[in-house]
């Protein structure tokens, strides 16, 4: 027993010896340790679990996503709404799967299919091979009558071409599972002729298309349009081609600026005002910048209605303003506005002769690629229905097909 003083206690010795009070040494530290330890072992023992479980929950989130959780969590539910069909998500990280295209069969409101389909990489060169194809987009009210004709046309080429196909909303196109057209509609909606949503239903085309990076260039047909020429030749033609072809031409009669509105200015002035050939044919990039365009579009939905007829100038316009040193300014289809009228003329079973065919293939010289050439137009319109057995019965002779 030791006094106040020697303890080291605040209380003064007369007063400790005074009372009576027993001061004990206080506790050394050593005594006191084991909850400290104790502690330490319950931090290993729950932190060290605690980090292996995390591990493992990052090794396996990084199966679906190199790029975190974020990604992940966002790219599925997606899928799942977007898309009837079920994308792995791996299928989004991977390459070649961009190549093989999305599922044209999905419930994306136009907003959102062309905002997905104006993506488009800015880094050069291409990481994996691929072999460009060319997208054939046919808008039409319903049936194909001259399937048989196109599925002899794309027969032995699979890999070089892809199909899409947009009629009104609600038709079905029966085919059977080995057709070229087998579940190639795309999602549609209605379409009237002259007005917006013409050019809705090429945007739409367009955008369904841009899906599949793999196609290079994309050409607009009817069912009432043929091919000229054998697929190889199509296809080189416009592979190779370094110009989009579409129409573009000034016309200054009533027909042309006779149309335009004034309201359209600043973004397109009398001067830039072109018309056209409805139907297409264009390259990736100019295809991205058609479904990416904010500012001409409004323009024409607002200002251009018949008798301003927007599928005739709202194409020519906007890419002979922007592009227009990317434009051959002409058309790869051939119709005949010879009869007169507001349409071109619609061919029966008895124009179908070899001479009638060799004149639409052999017309005049015109500029491939900076050089003059004879080949000016890929594909013709307007053939009824009745033109199919005609049709298939030189389609070896004349067309090459």
């Amino acid at each position: 027993m030791r006094s106040a003083s020697s303890a080291g206690t605040s209380l003064p010795s007369s007063v400790a010896e005074g009372s009576g009070l027993t001061l004990r040494d206080p506790p050394r530290a050593g005594k006191r340790e084991w909850p400290s330890k104790l502690l330490k072992m319950l931090l290993f023992v729950v932190f060290i679990p605690g980090l292996v479980v995390g591990a493992i929950f990052l090794v396996q989130m990084s199966k679906y996503s190199p790029a975190g959780s974020a990604f992940f969590s966002g790219s599925l539910p997606f899928c799942r709404d977007k898309f009837n069909l079920y994308i792995e998500p791996t299928h989004w990280v991977n390459p070649e799967s961009w190549l093989r295209g999305l599922p044209i069969h999905h419930n994306m409101s136009d907003e959102e299919l062309l905002w997905l389909a104006s993506m488009s990489p800015r880094r050069r060169g291409m990481p994996i091979a691929r072999v460009p194809k060319v997208a054939f987009m046919f808008l039409t009210r319903g049936p194909l009558p001259l399937a048989p004709l196109w599925e002899k046309f794309f027969r032995g080429n699979q890999g070089l071409y892809s199909i899409y196909v947009h009629t009104l909303p609600g038709f079905k196109l029966e085919v059977p599972p080995s057709s070229v057209f087998y579940r190639r509609q795309i999602p549609s909606k209605e379409t009237r002729w002259g007005d917006i949503t013409m050019c809705d239903a090429e945007r739409r085309l367009l955008a369904n298309a841009l899906l599949d990076y793999a196609n290079e260039r994309f050409i607009l047909l009817s069912e009432t349009c043929i091919p000229l020429y054998p697929f190889p030749f199509v296809y080189n033609h416009l592979v190779l081609s370094r110009s989009s072809f579409v129409s573009a031409f000034d016309d200054p009669g009533p027909y042309g600026r006779g149309r335009y509105n004034p309201q359209m200015e600043p973004v397109v002035s009398k001067e830039e005002w072109r018309k056209g050939s409805q139907w297409f044919e264009v390259s990736r990039q100019l295809a991205i910048y058609i479904v990416s365009d904010t500012l001409y579009y409004p323009k024409f939905k607002d200002f251009c209605r018949p008798a301003c007829y927007v599928d005739e100038h709202y194409l020519p316009t906007m890419l002979s303003k922007e592009l227009g040193s990317k434009l051959a300014n002409r058309s790869i289809t051939w119709v005949d506005w010879s009869r007169g009228g507001p349409h071109p003329a619609m061919f029966g079973k008895g124009d179908i002769t070899e001479s009638f065919l060799t004149k639409i293939r052999e017309r005049e010289d015109c500029l491939y690629n900076g050089h003059a050439g004879s080949i000016c137009f890929l594909f013709a319109r307007k053939f009824s229905p009745s033109t199919l057995e005609p049709l298939l019965q030189r389609a070896s002779e004349v067309l090459g097909i």
